[in-house]
């Protein structure tokens, strides 16, 4: 739901303003802007913010677009930020400011389920603390740009919702990390898929071959004309290409592919390069290619 200022002039593409109720998402707000590009100040001070743009725009920052996080754990928080919003008017700046809001019911779930005090509960009732904020941010929320009800939003709901909004064109698609590794040295933690290229015949034991890299030709055509080997490829291509959809609905706009053997060096070092050169050819995919091992004894 869209709440524009009638008249106003039109707001900072460069800037942006994150504020509403607590428990309704600015935090999963402040994270998606982050990974599109967005310099995010979190949990900013109401008094603080005017000095924060002004930092970051100055000529020699390097900020380009910057999100400011903001809530009523001070106070004063309507007045001064109606004030701050009042004096970015004046220098020339309109920050576009989006609220996010839920139903009581909705806030009420999200504090039980985490077992936290509401910043205005005080002595008081959970209830009774909502029902403070809302009066409190009653005038925010009318003059903002950009109101999102997150009531019966997913996390993922919420980050697409965004997303359409404030992502750079350019930096939408979506990002897949291919790592090589060597099972002696441990497997990846972080990997989304992890897959396992031993069972390829290992160039270590190969005469000539063994001193040389998977990134070198003729280790990477060792390995390559392996008969197994474009079967594998085929087949984590078709799996790749079903999962990187559902991972796009799912608003995670990032895979890590972890692909080992033994040491690092040689045969998932060719799988990776091999690997990374097809999916480079799906569009709106960015693939980088990484050898953890490959230099380790």
């Amino acid at each position: 739901m869209t709440n524009a200022n009638a008249g106003a002039a039109e707001p900072d593409t460069s800037l942006v303003l994150i504020t509403g109720m607590s428990g309704s998402g600015r935090n999963t707000a402040a994270a998606v802007l982050e990974e599109v590009g967005w310099y995010v100040a979190d949990n900013l001070p109401p008094e603080l913010i005017m000095r924060m743009v002004e930092l970051s725009f100055e000529a020699d920052s390097p900020v380009e677009r910057l999100a400011i996080v903001t809530d009523v754990r001070s106070r004063a928080f309507a007045g001064s930020l109606g004030d701050v919003l009042d004096r970015l008017h004046e220098s020339g700046r309109r920050p576009m400011v989006i609220f996010l809001d839920a139903d009581d019911d909705t806030l009420i779930a999200r504090y039980d389920s985490v077992r936290r005090t509401h910043p205005l509960q005080e002595s008081g009732t959970l209830t009774q603390g909502i029902q403070r904020e809302r009066l409190m941010l009653a005038g925010i929320k009318a003059m903002s740009d950009l109101v999102l009800d997150t009531s019966k939003m997913s996390v993922h709901d919420l980050r697409r919702a965004l997303e359409v909004h404030f992502s750079d064109p350019s930096s939408r698609g979506q990002r897949v990390t291919i790592q090589s590794f060597g099972f002696k040295h441990g497997a990846p933690r972080d990997a989304d898929l992890l897959l396992d290229v031993r069972f390829l015949p290992n160039p270590y034991w190969v005469p000539g071959l063994r001193s040389g890299r998977g990134t070198d030709q003729p280790v990477s055509e060792f390995v390559l004309s392996q008969d197994d080997a474009p079967r594998w490829l085929d087949t984590v291509e078709q799996l790749i290409s079903v999962i990187l959809p559902g991972y796009r609905r799912e608003g995670k706009n990032h895979m890590s592919i972890a692909i080992g053997c033994t040491g690092g060096h040689h045969r998932s070092v060719a799988m990776s390069e091999a690997l990374g050169r097809r999916l480079g050819e799906f569009n709106g995919i960015d693939v980088n290619v990484i050898h953890r091992d490959i230099e380790r004894d």
